[in-house]
This record gives C-alpha cells, structure tokens and sequence, in this order.
C-alpha cells in the first residue's frame, strides 16, 4: 500500500458496520484517518468517535441534536454540521479518499450518488443504494471511474473469488444464508414470534433492521438483487443456499464447473479491512479460522414457501424498473412496524406484496422516480399498517 494515509469519510459511523471499521482504522492508524463521521440520532456515541478521533467533520442529521453535539466538540478542530444535505455537500471534499456508506436503507442512496460524482471510491455496506437504483449508480461509477469495493460479507466473497478470473466467464453465484434465528421453523411457528425472538441471530452481531432482515430472508433477497449490478449477471445466475455454520461467506461456479469460495470466521471487520486496502491484504490480529472447530458444514434448500420474502426479491429483479425500489421502501416500513409491534412477523411479507401490486410500476425510472416511488411506497405501507389488527398475521 501507499506511505500516505487514506482519509476514510464513514456514513453511519455509530451503527454495527461504521462502530467496526473505527477499528479498523485505529489499529491501522498509519494507513488511514477517519476525516468525516455521520450519524442518524446517536448524539453520545458520536460526540465520543469524535472526541476519539478528531475528524474533520461530525454530522449529525438530527437536527434537534446540532447543539448538543456542537457544544460537547467546541473545544476540538472538528466542523459539526447537521441535517442530511449536509453529508451530501461535505462527502464531496477534495481530501476524502474513500467513502464508506453504511447508513441504513434508501437514506444512503443521494450521498453515495455525490460521492462518486465526486470520483470517491466506495465501499459499501448500504445495500439499499444498488437494490433501489443499481442501474443508475453503477453507469455513474463507470462514467466517473470510480470503484464500488463491497463490504458486505457475501458480496466481499464474492469479489475475493473473482480477483484474477475476469476472463473467465461465470457460471453462478451461490450466497450463502445463515437462515437466522428461524431456520427449519413453520408458519404456526411464526405466527407468535416475538421481536425479541427475531433480535437474536446465531451467528452475526448487526444492527436491529439487517437483523430482521435475516430472520425474514428478505437480507439474501436485497443481496441478491446487490449482486446482479455488483457482478453483471442475470437473475437466474443467482442461487442462494442455506449455510448455517456461517464459514463460508459466499461462493462463484465457473463455466467449467469449478467452483472458488471465500471462507472465514463470522467478522465483519474483514471484509472492511479488505474494501479499505483493496487490492493489498494487510496483517491483523483477528481470530484465525480452525477447521477442526467445525468438522461439519451443513447446507440446504431455503423454506421460501415460509419465508416468502426471498422469492418477492427475486419477483422484483426479474420485473426490474422501480420494482426493487418499491420492495426496498416497503420493507424498510414493514421491519420498523414489526420492531414498534405494530406488525406481525409474517404480515411484513404481505405488506410488501400488497405495495408491489398497488405502487405504479415505471419501467425506466430516474432519480426522480426513484425518490418519488419511494416516498409513495412508505406513505401507502403506513397506511396499510393502520388497517391491521395488532400482530396481525394476514391481511
């Protein structure tokens, strides 16, 4: 790698994934600087990151939180600044290398578009912004030359199985799921399940909607549509297969029936290193894989009959236009009722199925579309949401 330390602006640096790559960055504080941090409405630990490590800029886009935050930083170098065009005008400066997105949801999608017109390279954790817009934004990191380095782990394996085999033509991609907390469990099951219940993954320790989203399967479903605009394939080259042991992050099947995979503890912080340093491998201190811990690894079929949300996401790529657009909004709604227990576990995948049938369907959409298609979404899925009994199961 370069002697010259990379400025790293992280979007969304109190939530799981911006919490573990300050440190990344502070066990390798000779490679990179945190110069930007933003954070939804998490006042205290941002006050803290930025005490910490002294960036250029803390954003809080909360407004009714500027002063607290403005007044506990007074006494550093640090710009404090408030609101969510305010990560849109400061992801442009000139000294930021790379821009690390990992707000969550469709809230990502307007700063990553300004940072790679910006030429920032990305590595990103907000899979939202290829699910809702991946056609615009993937011609926008062509046009101005800029790398999109995904952080998620799936997708991370992915483009590690990749690396050296860009003339070899590809087969299938195979993502792997853990099935969350839920696996082998029936719509009886369900029915009850408790938002506590749903918190509680076995293998991954993420924030509360990425969590839902496991234990829904609709997380493999936003995956699965990321990784058509990441890797260029087509939707019938996608599979996903259940993993359990969580080892083997994701895997890739060439013409010729060999098949590459990328395998690893659960740790998030890996596929974070990796984007930031791409395509160098630094030393680290993580935890090393033991095959002996893990004489058995284990894989089936995902119960989408179940967990209905998989085949939704697969409906809406195939569909393509602001279909996933229309998935993603009503998703986002549907998980913030069931965690407000407002919604039931199951009633989230007839919540998006209704909004995929009711919202207009718009082939060729714009940016326009795509940020008008998303507020009807969310306006429509909170409406639905007060015609249900609590916890309700069916519509």
């Amino acid at each position: 790698m370069s002697n010259q330390i990379k400025n790293v602006a992280i979007l969304g640096s109190t939530g799981s994934i911006g919490t573990q790559t300050l440190d990344v960055i502070k066990g390798n504080s000779n490679l990179f600087r945190a110069f930007l941090l933003t954070a939804h409405s998490n006042a205290d630990l941002l006050i803290s990151q930025a005490i910490e490590f002294v960036p250029e800029y803390a954003i809080i886009c909360d407004t009714g939180k500027y002063l607290q935050v403005k007044e506990a930083l007074a006494h550093l170098p640090i710009q404090v600044l408030a609101g969510h065009q305010s990560i849109i005008d400061s992801i442009t400066h000139p000294d930021i290398a790379v821009v690390l997105t990992a707000m969550v949801g469709f809230a990502g999608l307007e700063p990553t578009i300004a940072a790679i017109k910006a030429g920032k390279d990305i590595a990103l954790a907000n899979k939202e912004t290829l699910v809702v817009a991946g056609e615009i934004v993937t011609a926008l990191a062509k046009q101005h030359d800029v790398k999109i380095l995904p952080v998620d782990s799936e997708h991370s394996a992915i483009f590690q199985c990749l690396a050296g085999e860009e003339n070899n033509p590809v087969e299938k991609l195979i993502i792997t799921a853990s099935g969350g907390p839920f696996r082998g469990r029936n719509v009886d099951f369900l029915a009850n399940v408790t938002r506590e219940d749903a918190l509680k993954h076995p293998n991954w320790v993420m924030g509360a909607k990425i969590t839902i989203d496991s234990a829904s399967l609709m997380n493999k479903g936003l995956e699965v549509i990321e990784a058509k605009w990441l890797f260029d394939v087509d939707a019938d080259q996608i599979e996903v297969i259940v993993h359990p042991q969580s080892i083997i992050h994701s895997m890739v099947q060439f013409k010729d029936g060999s098949i590459k995979a990328q395998m690893g503890l659960p740790d998030m912080k890996l596929p974070i290193q990796y984007a930031l340093t791409y395509p160098d491998r630094i030393q680290n201190d993580f935890k090393r894989f033991d095959f002996t811990a893990y004489p058995n690894l284990t894989f089936e079929k995902p119960d989408v009959d179940t967990f209905r949300n998989l085949n939704l996401a697969y409906m809406a790529l195939k569909q393509g236009g602001n279909m996933p657009c229309i998935i993603n909004a009503a998703n986002e709604i549907a998980v913030a009722g069931f965690l407000n227990n407002k919604i039931g576990f199951l009633a989230m995948s007839n919540l998006i199925e209704e909004c995929m049938q009711q919202i207009a369907f718009i082939e060729k959409p714009t940016l326009n579309d795509y940020l008008n298609t998303d507020k009807e979404t969310r306006i429509f899925a909170q409406n639905f949401i007060q015609t249900l009994p609590l916890k309700a199961i069916h519509y």
